[in-house]
């Protein structure tokens, strides 16, 4: 069933209990979750990080990388999640914030396999938001703070020409091989030859350790070669390497 947003109405909505799994199923044909600056150290500990552009709107993001194809979510293996940290965005599910009229408002997903008869509440018998409401707003206003921090991140990682396309060579243990494209990664020497201004104004930042978090996170590439041992098609070996000029942009995060 498709997701179906709405603003989260204390009226409406008195009566909505929340069952929270742990597993987050709804993400288990999700390939690339988006990431924010806050979390990137304990992401990169777990997985790759990498940066992609919607062809739509050109706009680069940061994301986590939980698969090697649309519909393949490694870490999440027998109802459970193979991994330390999950990213934000797929913990704050069944809700959402989004612009509801001159402000921030909470949303949630009305079409939620997590709204059940029974479950946590998300008003109190007075109107007032629960304990556990308190909570998921407050997680949404920290992801929101810390998206927009990963916006004006990424501006500046776009503006120093910092980012160079890569490309994945696979080769799978029945023989076959192919490329995955559409993704980008910062370019260390790029970096390195920064003027000194130019390194002390990413260091006050904070951009230039989340820079050095996402290099180091590539080194859970291996991670997913891993974690592909128990599906149908494991990964014999992966190359990173320069795009070849033919590779498409990957599709926007989940």
């Amino acid at each position: 069933m498709a997701m179906n947003f709405v603003p989260l109405d204390k009226n409406k909505h008195k009566d909505i209990k929340v069952a929270v799994d742990p597993a987050f199923p709804f993400a288990k044909n999700t390939h690339l979750a988006a990431a924010s600056i806050r979390e990137f150290a304990q992401l990169a500990s777990a997985m790759p990080l990498v940066f992609i552009q919607d062809p739509k709107t050109e706009n680069h993001h940061v994301v986590a990388m939980l698969g090697m194809e649309p519909g393949q979510n490694l870490f999440l293996v027998e109802d459970k999640w193979n991994a330390p940290h999950i990213p934000m965005n797929i913990v704050r599910y069944p809700f959402d914030v989004r612009p509801d009229g001159e402000k921030l408002g909470v949303y949630i997903d009305e079409n939620s396999d997590q709204i059940k008869d029974e479950g946590q509440p998300l008003f109190k018998e007075d109107g007032e938001p629960s304990d556990f409401l308190n909570n998921r707003q407050q997680l949404l206003v920290d992801l929101a703070n810390s998206e927009m921090l990963t916006q004006q991140f990424v501006k500046k990682v776009v503006e120093l020409g910092l980012l160079d396309d890569v490309q994945l060579r696979l080769q799978y243990v029945n023989g076959q091989g192919r490329n995955v494209g559409g993704m980008m990664t910062i370019n260390e020497k790029k970096l390195m030859e920064l003027s000194d201004e130019q390194v002390l104004e990413l260091h006050k930042a904070g951009f230039l350790g989340a820079m050095y978090a996402i290099m180091m996170s590539l080194g859970q590439l291996n991670r997913l070669i891993e974690l592909s041992a128990k599906t149908d098609n494991p990964i014999r070996s992966m190359h990173m390497g320069p795009a070849q000029k033919e590779e498409q942009p990957a599709p926007a995060a989940q």
